[in-house]
């Protein structure tokens, strides 16, 4: 027999999970020093640069 559940309480236990997934999320983008910030930029800068290096001068596109 399937057990009796109090929505209320189910509801508000979905909030609370969500609140905190989102409060994790904000810890680890605000709560990064400055020194791991610029880390990330310039390692997402390189990857730019890269893809960049790698595309066609003509600009068509492959076709498959």
């Amino acid at each position: 027999m399937a057990d009796i559940v109090n929505l209320r309480t189910a509801r508000k236990a979905r909030a609370r999970a969500e609140a905190d997934a989102k409060a994790a999320a904000n810890r680890r983008l605000h709560g990064q020093t400055k020194a791991e910030k610029r880390a990330l930029r310039d390692e997402q800068a390189r990857r730019d640069a890269l893809l960049d290096g790698a595309r066609r001068a003509d600009g068509a596109e492959r076709e498959e």
